[in-house]
């Protein structure tokens, strides 16, 4: 917390030397000065990365993390889907072996909600089958498993003069990482029960295949592997991840207290009424439990042990936090912070 308020501080004390002219730095203000000082102390920006991170090249590289690490292949097939946007990919194991289906859907359009997440369309699970003689054996039904993304879209078509691919962010092709590590949880599963495969883990778990698999963002070894210029072929200069990996600290504080405050608020809707015992339901929830009578102020006093940036009246964190009301994570956010510590 004190480096996280350090950090605001210095944020603060730049933006009014470089042209803010406002009474208090509000969150919306942190967040363009703070890309404005981090092009400045490390020379490092999204612009300077994006040629190199191609969304084919960044592709073939996942898959490839994937076959190095692992044993397994990718075999884009020609299936239905739901939408033209949307691939599918048979995921076949090192001895040959059938995993499951992955299907890959990376584009914004308007009926599609943005943001990033896996999901399965079917899960993992063992059954017993008898055959028409009476023998009983056991297979394995394998998973479909989604992962969903919103990349800028391609400007114009291979082979056209002015044709620039879609172009990934650091940002955004760690995401993918992330995502793609919660699809190698659902593939490579092998359990009896479908309530227990994939990601069906505890929160303290759920979270660090994904996380782990971001990691290899920050390693030359893999970057060599699909970062190199779109135009030009050229392979992303070392200094240039030099930069990127010294940046990566930046902010850090700032960033952790973040995810700490969504615990927090976390924590308090799922911990009320522990230590009074009391079963209200209903029109009893108020009388039981009045501090939700201003849920506002609930959850200010929430997160008020990692505030670091100024309130905005009518803002509330709470009706957004879609990863607690229908996300899976209710009770279990804290499992971000701590799949990191694992």
């Amino acid at each position: 917390l004190p480096a996280a308020r350090r950090e605001v501080a210095e944020i603060r004390d730049y933006a009014f030397k470089n042209g803010f002219d406002g009474e208090e730095l509000q969150p919306w203000d942190f967040s363009y000065y703070s890309e404005l000082l981090m092009t400045e102390k490390y020379a490092f920006n999204d612009a300077l990365i994006k040629p190199y991170l191609s969304l084919e090249n960044v592709k073939k590289g996942v898959f490839g993390l994937a076959t190095k690490l692992y044993g397994v292949t990718f075999q884009k097939i020609d299936v239905p889907v739901y939408n033209p946007a949307a691939e599918c990919f048979e995921v076949v194991d090192g001895d040959g072996s059938y995993l499951g289906l992955l299907y890959t859907d990376f584009t914004p359009r308007e009926t599609k909600r943005p943001g990033a997440w896996m999901t399965e369309f079917k899960g993992q699970w063992k059954e017993q089958v008898t055959d028409n003689n009476g023998q009983i054996s056991e297979v394995d039904s394998r998973p479909h498993v989604q992962i969903v993304m919103s990349f800028s879209q391609p400007i114009g078509q291979p082979g056209d003069e002015n044709y620039v691919p879609a172009l990934l962010t650091y940002y955004e092709t760690s995401t993918f990482l992330h995502e793609f590590g919660h699809s190698l949880h659902g593939l490579l599963t092998k359990c009896r029960y479908r309530g227990q495969s994939g990601t069906n883990v505890k929160h303290d778990f759920v979270e660090l295949p994904s996380q782990f698999n971001e990691n290899f963002m920050r390693n030359r070894e893999f970057l060599d592997t699909f970062a190199s210029n779109y135009e030009t072929g050229e392979k992303i200069p070392q200094e240039l991840i030099d930069r990127l990996q010294t940046a990566q600290t930046y902010h850090a504080a700032y960033s952790c207290v973040r995810q700490l405050s969504f615990g927090l608020l976390d924590m308090a809707y799922h911990t009320l009424g522990i230590a009074s015992k009391t079963q209200a339901r209903g029109r009893e929830m108020n009388m039981a439990y009045p501090q939700l009578g201003n849920i506002e102020q609930f959850e200010r006093d929430a997160m008020a042990p990692t505030q670091v940036l100024p309130l905005v009246d009518g803002c509330m964190m709470s009706t957004s936090f879609t990863h607690l009301f229908s996300g899976g994570y209710a009770a279990g956010y804290y499992g971000y912070k701590w799949a990191e510590v694992l």
